[in-house]
Protein backbone atom coordinates (compact mmCIF):
# COMPACT_ATOMS: atom_id res chain seq x y z
CA UNK A 1 0.00 0.00 0.00
CA UNK A 2 1.38 3.28 -0.89
CA UNK A 3 -0.29 6.40 1.15
CA UNK A 4 -0.44 10.01 0.65
CA UNK A 5 -0.79 13.29 2.56
CA UNK A 6 -1.16 16.67 0.89
CA UNK A 7 -0.76 19.73 1.86
CA UNK A 8 -0.38 23.27 0.86
CA UNK A 9 -3.69 24.41 0.46
CA UNK A 10 -4.99 28.08 1.00
CA UNK A 11 -6.85 30.59 0.01
CA UNK A 12 -5.03 33.53 -2.30
CA UNK A 13 -6.27 36.20 -4.49
CA UNK A 14 -6.01 35.91 -8.43
CA UNK A 15 -2.96 36.48 -9.75
CA UNK A 16 -1.00 35.04 -7.02
CA UNK A 17 1.04 31.18 -5.99
CA UNK A 18 0.66 28.49 -4.09
CA UNK A 19 2.62 25.71 -3.22
CA UNK A 20 1.18 22.03 -2.82
CA UNK A 21 2.85 19.27 -1.55
CA UNK A 22 1.89 15.78 -1.21
CA UNK A 23 4.11 13.04 0.83
CA UNK A 24 4.22 9.13 0.07
CA UNK A 25 5.32 6.35 2.41
CA UNK A 26 4.81 3.01 2.11
CA UNK A 27 5.40 0.96 -0.99
CA UNK A 28 6.50 3.38 -3.12
CA UNK A 29 9.28 1.78 -4.74
CA UNK A 30 6.30 0.25 -6.61
CA UNK A 31 4.74 3.88 -7.89
CA UNK A 32 5.45 4.44 -11.47
CA UNK A 33 3.82 7.95 -11.81
CA UNK A 34 1.85 10.26 -9.59
CA UNK A 35 -0.66 13.16 -10.88
CA UNK A 36 -2.63 15.93 -9.48
CA UNK A 37 -6.56 16.02 -9.71
CA UNK A 38 -8.63 18.77 -8.85
CA UNK A 39 -12.43 18.49 -8.70
CA UNK A 40 -14.34 21.71 -8.05
CA UNK A 41 -18.21 22.06 -6.77
CA UNK A 42 -20.62 20.55 -9.21
CA UNK A 43 -17.90 19.09 -11.48
CA UNK A 44 -16.16 16.07 -12.08
CA UNK A 45 -12.62 15.33 -10.89
CA UNK A 46 -10.57 16.14 -13.75
CA UNK A 47 -6.55 16.03 -14.48
CA UNK A 48 -4.16 18.47 -13.86
CA UNK A 49 -0.65 17.41 -14.22
CA UNK A 50 1.22 14.13 -13.96
CA UNK A 51 5.22 13.01 -13.68
CA UNK A 52 7.26 9.93 -14.08
CA UNK A 53 8.52 8.99 -10.89
CA UNK A 54 11.74 7.68 -12.47
CA UNK A 55 12.34 9.17 -15.17
CA UNK A 56 11.88 12.25 -16.79
CA UNK A 57 8.61 12.59 -18.05
CA UNK A 58 5.58 15.41 -17.14
CA UNK A 59 2.31 16.45 -18.78
CA UNK A 60 -0.02 18.87 -18.21
CA UNK A 61 -3.41 19.92 -18.95
CA UNK A 62 -3.83 22.45 -21.01
CA UNK A 63 -5.69 24.77 -18.50
CA UNK A 64 -2.74 25.05 -16.18
CA UNK A 65 0.22 24.46 -18.74
CA UNK A 66 2.45 27.49 -18.48
CA UNK A 67 1.11 28.67 -14.90
CA UNK A 68 2.03 25.37 -12.68
CA UNK A 69 4.95 23.60 -12.43
CA UNK A 70 5.14 19.44 -10.84
CA UNK A 71 8.33 18.35 -9.13
CA UNK A 72 9.31 15.49 -7.17
CA UNK A 73 12.00 14.76 -4.11
CA UNK A 74 12.01 10.83 -5.06
CA UNK A 75 15.00 11.65 -1.43
CA UNK A 76 11.76 12.87 0.63
CA UNK A 77 9.46 10.51 -1.40
CA UNK A 78 7.37 14.16 -1.84
CA UNK A 79 5.72 15.50 -4.99
CA UNK A 80 4.91 19.61 -5.16
CA UNK A 81 2.70 21.61 -7.26
CA UNK A 82 3.73 25.24 -7.70
CA UNK A 83 0.70 27.24 -8.49
CA UNK A 84 1.05 30.66 -10.32
CA UNK A 85 -0.81 33.17 -11.92
CA UNK A 86 -4.00 31.37 -10.38
CA UNK A 87 -7.23 32.22 -11.71
CA UNK A 88 -10.65 32.16 -9.41
CA UNK A 89 -11.43 28.94 -11.82
CA UNK A 90 -8.62 27.43 -9.96
CA UNK A 91 -10.88 27.08 -7.26
CA UNK A 92 -11.30 23.05 -6.17
CA UNK A 93 -10.21 20.49 -4.09
CA UNK A 94 -6.49 19.29 -4.83
CA UNK A 95 -5.68 15.72 -4.71
CA UNK A 96 -2.35 14.03 -5.51
CA UNK A 97 -2.61 10.55 -6.76
CA UNK A 98 -0.03 7.74 -7.38
CA UNK A 99 -0.44 4.50 -9.92
CA UNK A 100 1.73 1.57 -10.22
CA UNK A 101 0.57 1.20 -14.19
CA UNK A 102 3.99 1.16 -16.13
CA UNK A 103 3.21 3.57 -19.17
CA UNK A 104 3.04 7.48 -18.91
CA UNK A 105 1.37 9.83 -19.08
CA UNK A 106 -1.98 8.26 -17.17
CA UNK A 107 -4.71 11.54 -17.19
CA UNK A 108 -7.68 9.60 -16.37
CA UNK A 109 -8.16 9.22 -12.59
CA UNK A 110 -9.32 5.66 -13.03
CA UNK A 111 -5.65 4.74 -13.48
CA UNK A 112 -4.93 5.72 -9.95
CA UNK A 113 -4.95 3.26 -7.25
CA UNK A 114 -4.11 5.25 -3.83
CA UNK A 115 -5.53 8.87 -3.63
CA UNK A 116 -4.47 11.42 -0.94
CA UNK A 117 -7.26 13.23 1.54
CA UNK A 118 -7.69 16.55 -0.71
CA UNK A 119 -6.54 20.20 0.19
CA UNK A 120 -8.88 23.26 -0.61
CA UNK A 121 -7.19 25.84 -2.93
CA UNK A 122 -9.48 28.57 -3.25
CA UNK A 123 -8.69 31.80 -5.41
CA UNK A 124 -10.65 34.81 -4.97
CA UNK A 125 -11.17 38.03 -7.33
Amino acid sequence: QVQLVESGGGLVQAGGSLRLSCAASGRTFSIYSMGWFRQAPGKEREFVTTISWGGSGIYYANSVKGRFIISRDNAKNTLYLQMNSLKPEDTAVYYCAATNIRSFPRVNDNDYGYWGQGTQVTVST
